[in-house]
């Protein structure tokens, strides 16, 4: 039984009426003609939940706050708690779309149960379908986050039948090579996805969220699509069987007249795994809905292993023998916070807050040389403030050739490219409203530190980098030069000695202080000094095609947090496929146009390519850049 860290239940803390602390990923995906509905994917879940210790756990409490909760299997769990479908009203377009997730993504998740929903949206144009998942940021970070998408995903479109031994036929069909373009045609913004293939610090762009960060990891590589060997339609994973014959095969649990359930499921420790229905059974061809009968299925999650809840005295004894020591281990976080003094938003505007920094790093035995990083004084904008509970969201793509042809022109990381491409989009979203700061935005960069022996733990192992971002730079080549010095002084500083502050800040009060401390702390530094203006990130992922449910994902659009203290404005972009796909969370009350920031990334982008150089997501050749 694994108990939630300072940083994993700061996210819990983080939590208000006006904050809810969930990441979130919108896959738009070809139906597969109808393959990809609700009880294939309820299905999927059933089969490969296991594989995924964040989606299969819930929390334990302890009374009164005393302590950070426990993660525990949860003995009642049901998909139906977890797996929700909707229609579009025709026409089904991008803006409808986004209205929709926009008012799931407000919501806060149910903690009475496992902390992720995921959503069938149907009703969309042209035959496609969306799924829109999202999961609590105390269960996951960036690496988890996107390892727990993996183990859905298949590298064909009959991966999922494959395992199981069912017919493939349907999978010989022609699959689409066209993705949908999530953008107004005024944005000019290409849709798909792409993967940045680099392995260093500089895509590190995990979104934050002002306590913490948000998704993303610390490499440009991107993580290995079947990383738990499940992506890929194996027989086995982790070495276990998948467990087939125990669980639900049609999703929904509906049998038609004559059929019948395929068994009432199999005793695993004492719970029942789930009751199987065949799917062969079902309306003779398993294909139709009329006629059938619902039989009420609960359906728990075969191979998960039981987890023991510790009992209310041995949680209050944990409590008061962490609460007796805390003393001193808030002393050793504070010591180590100031290691880092100099690089802490807010903090590195102390003066003598460098001299500090480097006699805690004496202290401590720290010889290293750390570059010294410019100043991090936030500018005040329409994007800082406290937030309210609404959302707006967009989502679009551009190309990722493009992005490596200025980066390979200029000698840059594709990591350093986005950067300026956000730069640059919010220099032009501010200058229209009259509203640009003459010194540079400061920005919070997410950063994965989750080593291979961390790799299966549920929760956070994240740190930050906060650089500025140059938007007072008119030039776009110039300015262009600036992200990428800026950049590289921060992951310079990083790799010498990767920041803990996030994590020893988190440690610093007792667990009942913080809980109470934290709403509060936040909705202050909104209002009275914001530490950063804004988080983004750039979460690495592969650069082939996936499928679900043997639908192809044709684009994935991630979606972050916001916070009173970090701001009503969330970048986060997703390498897939050739394209990066990008995902823009705002508060409506610190931004009024949440799609015409897609519109300035496009430009953006423009500015900056080479005259010589040309394709067809530049050219819009063959290109319909509203939707296909």
């Amino acid at each position: 039984m694994r108990q939630l860290t300072a940083l994993d239940a700061q996210f819990l803390n983080v939590e208000t009426a006006t904050t809810a602390a969930h990441v979130a990923g919108l896959a738009i995906l070809d139906s597969a003609g109808g393959a990809v509905n609700r009880d294939t994917l309820a299905e999927l879940l059933l089969e490969r939940l296991h594989l995924s210790p964040a989606l299969s756990l819930r929390l334990a409490e302890v009374p009164f706050g005393l302590d950070h909760p426990y993660w525990a299997a949860d003995p009642d769990f049901d998909i139906d708690n977890h797996l929700f479908e909707l229609t579009l009203p025709a026409p089904g377009d991008d803006w409808q779309l986004a209205e929709a997730v926009a008012a799931i993504h407000a919501r806060r998740l149910d903690r009475a149960r496992p902390l992720w929903e995921m959503h069938l949206i149907n009703g969309l144009m042209d035959g496609r379908v969306g799924v829109y998942t999202k999961v609590h940021h105390a269960a996951i970070d960036g690496i988890s986050g996107a390892e727990t998408l993996a183990t859905l995903l298949d590298l064909t479109p009959d991966g999922h039948l494959t395992r199981r031994g069912l017919s493939t036929a349907h999978a010989d069909r022609p699959q689409p090579r066209t993705r949908p373009i999530a953008a107004r045609a005024s944005d000019g913004l290409n849709g798909g996805h792409g993967t940045n293939g680099h392995r260093t610090l500089d895509v590190d762009h995990t979104a934050c969220d002002a306590d913490a960060l948000d998704h993303g990891s610390a490499t440009d590589g991107g993580p290995t699509v079947n990383g738990h060997a499940a992506a890929n339609g194996g027989p086995a994973v982790n070495g276990r069987g998948i467990a087939n014959g125990g669980h639900a095969v049609n999703g929904r649990g509906t049998a038609n007249g004559g059929g019948s359930a395929n068994g009432a499921g199999k005793a695993n420790g004492g719970r029942t795994t789930a009751q199987s229905v065949s799917a062969a059974a079902h309306n003779g061809a398993g294909a139709g809905r009329e006629g059938n009968v619902p039989v009420p299925v609960k359906r728990g999650i075969p191979g998960l292993p039981e987890q023991d809840v510790p009992g209310l005295v041995a949680m209050l004894a944990g409590a008061a023998m962490r609460t007796a020591t805390h003393p001193v281990r808030a002393v050793q976080s504070v010591v180590r916070a100031a290691e880092d003094l100099d690089a802490i938003p807010l903090a590195a505007g102390i003066p003598g807050a460098k001299l500090i920094a480097k006699a805690a790093r004496m202290v401590s035995g720290d010889r290293h040389d750390r570059p010294e990083l410019p100043s991090l004084t936030v500018p005040r904008t329409p994007l800082n403030g406290p937030i309210s509970a609404r959302r707006r969201l967009s989502f679009g793509s551009l190309s990722l050739k493009d992005v490596k042809n200025v980066a390979k022109a200029n000698g840059m990381s594709v990591n350093d490219v986005v950067m300026s491409l956000c730069t640059s989009a919010l220099r032009s979203w501010l200058q229209e409203r009259d509203a640009l700061p003459e010194a540079p935005l400061i920005v919070a960069v997410p950063v994965a530190v989750r080593t291979a022996d961390a790799k299966d733990l549920v929760g956070n192992q994240i740190s930050a980098m906060v650089a500025p971002l140059p938007t007072n730079v008119p030039d776009p080549r110039e300015r262009l030069q600036a992200v990428g010095t800026a950049m590289s002084r921060a992951k310079r500083r990083f790799a010498l000695a990767p920041a803990t502050w996030l994590s020893e800040l988190c440690s610093v009060l007792p667990a009942p202080l913080t809980s109470l401390a934290t709403p509060a702390i936040f909705r202050l530094a909104g209002m009275a000094f914001p530490p950063v203006n804004l988080i983004v990130s750039n979460v690495p992922g592969p650069q082939f095609p996936l499928y679900l449910c043997g639908g192809r994902v044709l684009s994935y659009y991630p979606l972050s947090v916001l916070t009173d203290m970090s701001g009503g404005l969330n970048i986060t972009c997703f390498s897939y496929d050739g394209m990066l796909d990008f995902g823009i969370v705002a508060c409506p009350e610190r931004m009024d146009d949440v799609w015409g920031l897609l519109g300035h990334l496009r430009t953006a982008l423009d500015e900056l390519l080479d005259e010589r150089v040309g394709d067809e997501f530049r050219d819009g050749v063959g290109i319909d850049l509203v939707a296909r």
